[in-house]
């Protein structure tokens, strides 16, 4: 038989959520109830991206609310440039949107960089991303190169597991930033940091360039989104993007937070809220030097079509 939370019907809440998942349904939505009021902060008023998992399908990621969407979950209508077309977003403003998203097996949850309405993003991010063969303590030695280059301009940001093998380090920004200003300023962040130690990390965007290093990747900008803090993960064991102080990253691990451990973890703090600086100006230098440097998808958007067409000539010529 379904259930309700707050007039919410739910239903299968006893189904796995996913083959290894190690977790039900109505574990998921317990997670959302316990976490709701340290979730909902960092996703209220921001157009939000799901990724779902249906019984018998692959996860997909869903941006537009189906048809069937009851009319009190609050939403925001966005202008798609890429597909060129409307699209509307839930805004996960409160318990019940959590609890009806829930129900469909929402897992992951992607807000967007920018509350809706607004041109301007609230953070500059920086995903670092170990190497298929390393752990997520190459992603930590990435990350610690991100904040020296952040120190060395008079700027800090909060840092949390991406939930994977990764991390994510999130720097608030001051009301008004541009978005192209943004995006050069994270390139230059990159490659400030590639430059302190360059064996161990690098910017390369093409996977066969970055020959076991991590990847600074600091492409989460404009209309990108990055899973939120807190969020679960659709990966086996349910794991939990968390955030982690500074001073703790060398001793976790980002399976040390699920979503069975992390409401017990926490008890009644939100170290997201409390590790997270106050909001930034971007450095004017910083911004200079992001806009002298290519854009990493476009760069190897026109490398792989040379790489393609000198395979092409040399295979005509053997």
């Amino acid at each position: 038989m379904g259930e309700e939370r707050d007039g919410v019907p739910l239903t299968n809440l006893d189904q796995e959520l996913f083959g290894g998942a190690g977790a039900t349904k109505r574990d998921l939505i317990d997670y959302l109830d316990a976490m709701a009021g340290r979730f909902l902060p960092v996703l209220r008023d921001r157009p939000l991206s799901v990724i779902r998992v249906l019984r018998g399908q692959d996860r997909f990621m869903q941006k537009n609310l189906p048809k069937y969407t009851p009319d009190w979950v609050p939403r925001a209508t966005v202008w798609a440039g890429s597909s060129h077309r409307e699209v509307t977003y839930p805004l996960a403003n409160d318990r019940r949107t959590l609890y009806w998203l829930g129900n469909q097996r929402a897992v992951e949850y992607h807000p967007a960089l920018m509350t809706a309405g607004s041109t301007h993003p609230t953070h500059l991010i920086m995903d670092l991303d170990p190497p298929e063969d390393g752990g997520f303590g190459l992603a930590v030695a990435g990350a610690r190169l991100v904040r020296r280059a952040l120190a060395d301009i008079g700027m800090s940001g909060a840092v949390k597991t991406s939930g994977a093998k990764g991390v994510h380090v999130f720097v608030p920004l001051a009301e008004g930033a541009a978005v192209e200003d943004v995006a050069a300023a994270q390139r230059a962040v990159a490659a400030r940091a590639e430059r302190l130690d360059p064996e161990l990390a690098t910017t390369a965007f093409i996977r066969e360039d970055r020959h076991g290093r991590v990847f600074l990747d600091a492409t989460r900008a404009g209309g990108a989104t990055v899973a939120a803090a807190y969020s679960p993960r659709a990966r086996p064991g349910v794991p939990v993007s968390f955030p982690v102080g500074w001073d703790d990253l060398d001793r976790v691990t980002p399976a040390d937070f699920t979503l069975h451990t992390v409401p017990g973890l926490l008890g009644d703090r939100d170290p997201w809220a409390a590790g997270m600086p106050a909001p930034q100006r971007l450095d004017p230098g910083l911004v200079a030097e992001g806009h002298t440097i290519p854009v990493a998808r476009v760069q190897a958007m026109h490398e792989g079509k040379r790489r393609a067409r000198a395979r092409r000539e040399a295979a005509g010529e053997s």
